[in-house]
């Protein structure tokens, strides 16, 4: 059996009381009611142009994963407040297709607002705050180090101040269970809760990776580009926040794929953050993940094929999560 980790292509995010995972064209939601039920929502998505030439042109196709994964991510979120603190005794009455549109177009609205919000708050504040300093400072070079240590800075002091919410802290033992169930396949190991607590919360693959590269590549990137209109520099950083997130997916894909030195030295500072951003999780949260995994994943099969398991032995391992309610 091989000792390192392969890759098996799943991935997902923490949501409120769950879990989703997504592996190729099949989503997966798990949520935890009050009453320790597992209910789990299963469909079949295709992400944005799939099938397109521009999915697979490098350093283009990262821009319409990290919008597919931004719109799956709050349709997933969407779904977990839905089964969040509802009453177990009562099942959720069927949504009209009025409501289903309704939904779509929030989704959309959201979607749009967090894009803006995100690029106002990380990109164009650093921008302002570095342009006031103008004044008493020249040097261009100088001057784009200290954006890029400002937009640092808003970025970290961020995630530590909602690190310190409790609801946030267990969505983080969430995104905990979600990395060490990954993680505990993709080392070979049976999906069981006993093996997956004992897998790491850390994983190169993750968003937080994903976001720590956005900021770093950001400082490299704005560095070497500078213009003298204040107004042309907001708007440059705007328009190269498509370039930043296609880099940064180019190398986090290739950290998936990689244990290079390089690779490793690469990702340190998004497992670093990931300190903060992951929790570890109790038995039953690990119970939801797997519920999820296995609605979308057939780990056994991975296993046989990948790490030489015999299939027959594997088959007899059960799910170890209470109960399933599943939504078509």
């Amino acid at each position: 059996m091989a000792n390192g980790q392969h890759y098996s292509g799943i991935g997902g995010q923490a949501v409120l009381e769950g879990i989703m995972m997504r592996n190729k064209n099949m989503i997966a939601v798990a949520c935890s009611h009050q009453n320790g039920e597992i209910e789990v929502e299963v469909e079949e998505h295709h992400g944005l142009l799939e099938g397109s030439i521009w999915t697979k042109i490098p350093f283009v196709r990262g821009v319409f994963v990290f919008l597919d994964a931004l719109i799956t991510g709050i349709s997933a979120l969407n779904f977990s407040s839905q089964v969040y603190g509802e009453d177990e005794e009562e099942e959720s009455a069927p949504e009209s297709e009025a409501q289903e549109r309704q939904n779509k177009v929030l989704m959309a609205v959201t979607t749009a607002v967090s894009l803006v919000l995100a690029v106002l708050l990380f990109m164009v504040l650093p921008c302002v705050l570095a342009g006031m300093l103008r004044g008493f400072l020249r040097e261009e070079s100088v001057l784009s180090l200290l954006e890029g240590l400002i937009r640092l800075v808003i970025f970290l002091g961020y995630m530590i101040a909602i690190s310190t919410v409790k609801d946030i802290r267990r969505l983080y033992q969430y995104h905990g269970a979600e990395h060490k169930c990954i993680n505990c396949i993709e080392r070979g190991k049976p999906l069981t809760v006993q093996y997956v607590l004992s897998s790491s919360r850390f994983h190169k693959r993750c968003g937080t990776s994903f976001l720590v590269l956005v900021m770093l590549v950001s400082i490299i990137l704005f560095f070497f580009v500078n213009v003298d209109s204040f107004l042309l520099r907001i708007l440059t950083r705007i328009l190269l926040v498509p370039v930043i997130a296609g880099i940064c997916y180019e190398i986090l894909h290739l950290a998936g794929r990689s244990d290079s030195l390089l690779v490793r030295i690469i990702s340190a500072p998004g497992l670093w953050l990931q300190r903060i951003t992951t929790g570890e999780p109790d038995a039953h949260m690990v119970e939801v993940a797997i519920a999820a995994v296995e609605a979308v994943f057939d780990w056994r099969g991975y296993l046989a094929d990948e790490f030489g398991y015999d299939l027959a032995e594997l088959d007899t391992i059960t799910p170890e999560a209470k109960v399933y309610r599943r939504k078509a």
